[in-house]
Parts: structure tokens; C-alpha cells; sequence
């Protein structure tokens, strides 16, 4: 006989209702009481029955997620903890890739909401009045972007960029220049204000290798002894350049990253970047998302970030 969920409870020794939440809803139960009925799931190889759930909630048993460029290497894992935790869940997801334009964002979710119960935005650039739109037609959880009364998952930026300001005075720095993102991304606005005024603004770049070989070429001309990237790929591009023009890295300009892709390890130097608990975002986004199903109120978690130091900073020591 098929296994069924009150078999899956009695074994676990908790309710229906709990064993439900543990699969549907896991950030409403506790990780004891979560781990012990997903060990009786799969030692009783209990398959819930989609259709049959599907037609019992209204659900479809689907969430999508919206990121802005699937060729940054940042998202790959948001995407990660997003689908752990989902799949934890039995729930399938659905990717879509915005390529940066607001307008096939918030058409993307249009799209997505008849066929989806909820939806996670990663790093939105529209307007808060869209997304407050966007809210009222399904569910919605914002990553690394706040708009009241729409739940969302932050990570720290301001406290990550203060974290790189700090290491570079630390090391006696005090001309730093700051290679910034795109105007419109939230997400720049909150590392420049981890800047607290203390480092020179040389404008906006587009946010991969290209922008930041452009974007040192420019810094190059101020003196600056450190360049602060608003992420990795503008890094990597700004170390590439002055690799190029023999400028040295770390003897005569430090460099730093934000964000700590994979590549950031593989550079020559090694990238000084500020951590971001990406996966671990994707998975309280679902969680988010879970509660706002269950008919809970909007919510919003700050996770921490912390700066990671390697070889593409020191003490200013040459001239350029």
C-alpha cells in the first residue's frame, strides 16, 4: 500500500498539520521537529500527491524567481537555496532571467502569477510603485530590496561596504575612489551609504568585467591608492586593466570586490570581497513566501555580511 502522510506523522509522532508545514511551510516549524519528519520521509519513501494537494489548497505547487542576469555569477547561488528549499517542500521553480530591463521584469511576473503561487525578485529595478502592484497580484518576496508592506530578504550591504572602508584605512590608505553600479540598483545606493563620505564617487558603471576595465582607466586618473569596486566583476575588470598597464596590485593600488563569487578565489591576486550569504537568502525568500501563503503578514530579515581579506590589498607603499 502507498505510504500516506498520517503514516508519516505517526512514525514522527507529530500531526498532519505538522508534517504539512514541515513540507509545505519548513520556516514555520522547528528544525528538531523539520529533520525528524524529512528523516521519516525518506525512510518511508512518502510521495506527496501533487495533483491531489494541488486540488485540496488551490495551489499549483510551483514558485518562480525573477533575477536580473543569469550570467552574473552572484545568482547562480540565490538560485541554489532557493530551489533547496523549495525542493525540501516538494515544490518546483520556475527561473527567469529579466536581462536587466524593468519592463520584462514586471511582465515576467504578470506572466508567472496564473501559474505560480508566489514570487521571488531578486535585486529589482523597478519602481516601488510596480512592485506594490505586482504585490496585490501574487504573493512576492523582494532579495537585496526593500519596499514597505512587501516582504523581503536583505543583505547587509552597508554594514559590508563600511567593513572594506575600515580594512583600507586600517592599512593607511586615505584616498579611495569608488568604482559604483548602476545608478538605479538599490543595492549601490545602500553600499554608498556603507561609505559614509569616505571615499570619492567616480560614477556609475555597468556591472560586469567591461564596466570595471572602463571604470580603472578613469580611477587611475584621480591618485587614489584604492580602488573599492561595487562588485567582483567590476573588480575583476579593473585588475585585468591595470594588469595590462603594469600597474601592480596590491604594491602601488589595492583593489576590493563585494559579493565573493567563486572567481574572486581564482584572480590573480586573490580579490579582498565582502561575503554575502546568497544561499542562505534564497531559502528565508521561500520561507517568506511560505508564510505569506499561510496568510501571514509581510516580513522582513537583514542577514549579516562580512569582509574576507586576501591578497589584493596592503599598505600603500609605490606610486603609480
Amino acid at each position: 500500500m502507498a505510504v500516506t502522510i498520517r503514516d508519516v506523522a505517526r512514525q514522527a509522532q507529530v500531526s498532519v498539520s505538522t508534517v504539512s508545514r514541515a513540507l509545505s511551510a519548513p520556516g514555520m516549524v522547528k528544525e528538531a521537529t523539520r529533520q525528524r519528519v524529512l528523516d521519516v520521509v525518506a525512510g518511508l519513501g512518502y510521495q506527496p500527491n501533487r495533483a491531489a494537494r494541488s486540488l485540496i489548497t488551490g495551489r499549483t505547487g510551483n514558485l518562480g524567481i525573477v533575477v536580473p542576469d543569469l550570467l552574473n555569477p552572484f545568482f547562480p547561488s540565490i538560485l541554489r537555496g532557493v530551489q533547496t528549499r523549495a525542493g525540501e517542500a516538494g515544490t518546483s521553480v520556475f527561473f527567469c532571467d529579466s536581462r536587466e530591463d524593468p519592463a520584462t521584469e514586471a511582465e515576467l511576473v504578470r506572466t508567472m502569477s496564473a501559474q505560480v503561487d508566489g514570487v521571488v525578485l531578486c535585486a529589482s529595478l523597478l519602481s516601488d510603485d510596480t512592485i506594490e502592484e505586482l504585490a496585490a497580484l501574487t504573493p512576492l518576496v523582494l532579495i537585496n530590496r526593500m519596499v514597505p508592506g512587501v516582504s523581503s530578504v536583505l543583505m547587509d550591504s552597508a554594514s559590508g561596504m563600511a567593513q572594506v572602508v575600515a580594512h583600507l584605512e586600517s592599512l593607511g590608505h586615505e584616498h579611495h575612489v569608488y568604482l559604483g553600479g548602476p545608478a538605479a540598483a538599490w543595492s549601490n545606493t545602500r553600499r554608498m551609504q556603507g561609505l559614509q563620505g569616505r571615499a570619492e564617487l567616480l560614477g556609475s558603471f555597468d556591472p560586469n568585467f567591461t564596466g570595471g576595465y572602463a571604470a580603472a582607466e578613469q580611477a587611475l586618473k584621480t591618485g587614489a591608492t584604492a580602488f573599492i569596486a561595487y562588485n567582483d566583476l567590476i573588480a575583476l575588470g579593473a585588475l585585468a586593466y591595470l594588469a595590462e598597464h603594469n600597474v601592480r596590485v596590491p604594491d602601488q593600488i589595492s583593489v576590493t570586490g563585494f559579493d565573493d563569487i567563486l572567481y574572486a578565489t581564482m584572480c590573480s591576486p586573490p580579490l579582498t570581497t565582502v561575503h554575502m550569504p546568497t544561499e542562505d537568502a534564497g531559502k528565508v525568500a521561500v520561507d517568506l513566501l511560505a508564510t505569506l501563503l499561510d496568510g501571514g503578514p509581510a516580513e522582513h530579515r537583514e542577514l549579516p555580511t562580512t569582509l574576507v581579506v586576501r591578497g589584493s590589498t596592503a599598505k600603500p607603499r609605490m606610486s603609480v
